[in-house]
């Protein structure tokens, strides 16, 4: 159960200590049929939070009630502590999204006056009315899209259209940046751009939340996985600890494994004959490991990185 405080809703900024999402308990019904049950994730400061799972698991519907384009039938959703189904503007004035990709925009204006208005209305005059020309040619350069910014967006392809949307979902730089299948129709040039674009968000303290099929690429950037299906949040992956994996081909797995558990260093161990499998702190303290199984009379004979195929992990989660 999530239990971090919550920021006061007379709040006038945002309370930065806490989560930039917090979902507790969402559950979404349309009639008898349950699209979300009891979903609890939270995503703090500075993580890309990838969702994924098979067509009609419920991604698109949790990203909708998180932005608050959906009001959940049960649970919660905040935004650095503001309620996005009780404050509205407040809360979604931290907020900067792509929901359904492509976003819509007016076809006879230009890219750079459709940013221009999409920026008023979206901050409904309050942050829109600080962003300038000079910011809109910023994120229109960031997303490659500096030659089309003057020409009608009927002119757009389906791969510059999504682009757009990206730079609009970023134009007033977002506390929290939610992006629906945003490589979605790009090619493998765009595809890079969207992933750069992301890791520089979270870089910079912004919080992100995507969702997407493709596993390998989002295995490559992405902190945290969380895998639906059939309306749950089924397992959680983290990443970052995943990096930090070594495996060591031993002579004795069990006896390697009760000396490592007790190193200060070591998160999780586990045997996995003829391996012992264990998550460190950073990968630095290898020496060091390899060192007190050594001196604990096991024998190594193997050290390397045990690499994580989230792709396999994911086959192996949903039985697929």
């Amino acid at each position: 159960m999530i239990t971090e405080p919550r920021a006061p809703a007379s709040s006038g900024t945002p309370d930065e200590r806490l989560p930039a999402v917090a979902v507790r308990g969402l559950g979404k019904r349309y009639g008898k049929s349950v699209v979300l049950e009891n979903i609890n994730l939270m995503v703090k400061a500075g993580e890309v939070f990838a969702l994924t799972g098979p067509n009609g698991a419920g991604k698109t519907t949790l990203i909708r009630s998180v932005t608050g384009l959906a009001i959940p039938s049960s649970g919660s959703v905040h935004l650095l502590g503001r309620n996005v189904h009780e404050e509205g503007s407040r809360a979604r004035a931290l907020l900067g999204a792509v929901v359904e990709a492509p976003a819509r925009f007016y076809p006879r204006f230009s890219g750079a006056q459709n940013l221009v208005m999409h920026a008023r209305l979206a901050a409904q005059g309050s942050r829109g009315a600080r962003i300038g020309m000079e910011r809109v040619r910023e994120v229109l350069a960031l997303v490659e899209l500096t030659r089309m910014a003057d020409r009608p967006v009927r002119e757009f392809s389906l791969g510059q259209r999504q682009r757009l949307g990206v730079a609009a979902a970023i134009l007033a730089v977002p506390k929290v940046l939610i992006l629906d299948e945003p490589t979605s129709g790009l090619d493998p040039l765009g595809i890079s751009l969207i992933h750069r674009i992301v890791a520089d968000h979270a870089a910079s303290g912004g919080a992100v939340i995507l969702s997407s099929h493709h596993l390998r690429e989002i295995a490559g950037y992405a902190h945290t996985v969380g895998i639906l299906s059939g309306g749950r949040l089924v397992d959680t992956v983290d990443l970052r600890s995943r990096h930090n994996a070594f495996r060591f081909r031993v002579d004795d797995p069990q006896r390697a494994v009760s000396v490592l558990r007790n190193l200060p260093f070591v998160s999780r161990v586990s045997a996995r004959a003829p391996y012992a499998v264990v998550e460190l702190t950073n990968e630095t303290v290898v020496p060091e490991a390899l060192s007190r199984l050594a001196l604990e009379g096991v024998r190594v004979f193997e050290a390397a990185p045990d690499l994580f195929d989230l792709y396999e992990y994911y086959r192996e989660r949903l039985g697929a």
